[in-house]
């Protein structure tokens, strides 16, 4: 297949040769055959051309949700993919948030297998302990042969500090990962939003920013003493990017990650009950939220996440304290993210993060294969139901306004529009 991209702009930061020169790319089999001011079309080529055409390096996820096995009505994988390819993104980690959860090699396995042959390429998390519990270590060796590229017991505290320092010096062997999950279950008690003046009012449990704080800084001591490679998903405080400031000083192999939502929203939009906005971490304050766009800007924190988050209707159209936790992230991500910061910063944070988990990262240059993703920076629209992909619907974007357009992905030989 040959495709040939007109007059679009490249953003690539760092590359010194192509970044923002509108040019002519020729795609031939999935390698990015030529780069030219002008190419005429060969025979039999696809050529693209769209308003203001902007084209970047493919962009990558580093913790999504769908839902298969198990959930399936929530989201297939087949489906998931589909649109993290028409939200722009060519390369996800998949969380380990299915029944049964992915604990052995056949499991990491059969995900894989599910996402052969798609635009988009599928990295699944296998789960750190047998099925997620918290007591013993699943087989963390042998789902790395089979695929994982990284270990966590989905939005589950590692209350067992010593499990974490055994999985941390384990993983060491084969250059592995951990993910921890930013919440001490006993000072969370049976919270569920952020607890503030606004939790008090509308009656609702809080959870405190100490519950987060309390178990990063637990972890990053146990990180001091292990060694290892840790991966802290979802900050939601200022005093959070301060903890992982300081740990980067001393030079810890800490990463970490905030959700897109967190930069956009704070905990003042439920005064409406709105159970899209019940969230893990719940929104915070406005203090929190300057200080983790600040922790972007300065690089305390590595990437964003949309945090994509598939629930069906039934689990989110109950009272506030029994809907369940998430929102989708990947259709609004983009547009989002591109609100609250300039566009070269916007779309450094969107293809950066695959070094992390051992990933090889695309180029833009002639001969290299093409991992591209396609958009328009300008313009403005209002997130709707009619417009989201997803199976489920529960974005807290819905009726927002949302800047710029993805128009798809150019990756795996695949063009997706």
């Amino acid at each position: 297949m040959k495709v040939l991209l007109k007059s679009a702009k490249i953003i690539a930061p760092g590359n010194k040769v192509y970044h923002n020169k509108k040019r002519d790319i020729l795609v031939n089999d999935g390698i990015i055959e030529k780069i030219a001011a002008s190419i005429t079309s060969p025979k039999g080529t696809s050529v693209i051309e769209r308003t203001n055409l902007h084209v970047s390096l493919g962009w990558f996820d580093s913790g999504v949700c769908f839902g298969e096995p198990g959930f399936e009505e929530r989201e297939t994988i087949a489906n998931g993919l589909k649109v993290a390819a028409k939200s722009g993104f060519t390369d996800i980690l998949l969380n380990p948030n299915t029944h049964p959860s992915p604990d052995t090699s056949s499991a990491i396995v059969f995900l894989t297998d599910k996402a052969k042959n798609h635009a988009v390429n599928l990295f699944p998390i296998g789960n750190m302990s047998v099925q997620g519990a918290g007591e013993n270590l699943a087989e963390l060796f042998d789902m790395k042969k089979a695929g994982a590229v990284a270990f966590y017991d989905y939005k589950h505290a590692i209350t067992n500090a010593n499990l974490l320092k055994i999985a941390l010096l384990y993983v060491q062997n084969f250059d592995g990962i951990i993910f921890s999950y930013p919440q001490n279950a006993e000072v969370r008690g049976k919270g569920n939003v952020d607890e503030s003046e606004v939790s008090t009012r509308l009656g609702l449990k809080g959870i405190p920013a100490l519950a987060e704080e309390l178990q990063i800084a637990r972890d990053l001591f146990i990180l001091e003493y292990t060694g290892g490679k840790l991966h802290i998903p979802t900050l939601s405080t200022a005093k959070s990017v301060k903890l992982v400031a300081e740990a980067k000083r001393k030079k810890l192999d800490v990463s970490c990650s905030v959700p897109v939502h967190h930069l956009v929203f704070d905990h003042s939009v439920l005064e409406e009950f709105d159970t899209n906005f019940k969230l893990s971490p719940p929104l915070r304050g406005k203090s929190d939220q300057k200080a983790l766009i600040k922790g972007l800007q300065d690089g305390t924190i590595d990437f964003v996440t949309a945090d994509h988050t598939p629930i069906d209707v039934e689990q989110k159209r109950v009272e506030f304290d029994n809907a369940a936790y998430g929102s989708l992230g990947l259709e609004s991500a983009f547009g989002a993210l591109n609100q609250q910061l300039q566009l070269e910063a916007c779309i450094t944070l969107l293809t950066k993060g695959r070094e992390r988990f051992g990933i090889p990262t695309p180029e833009f240059k002639e001969g290299a294969t093409a991992g591209l993703t396609l958009f328009n920076p300008e313009g403005e629209y209002t997130q709707t139901e009619n417009r989201l992909e997803s199976t489920s619907k529960n974005s807290a974007f819905l009726n927002h306004t949302l800047k710029g357009e993805v128009y798809g992905i150019l990756n795996n030989g695949q063009l997706i529009l």
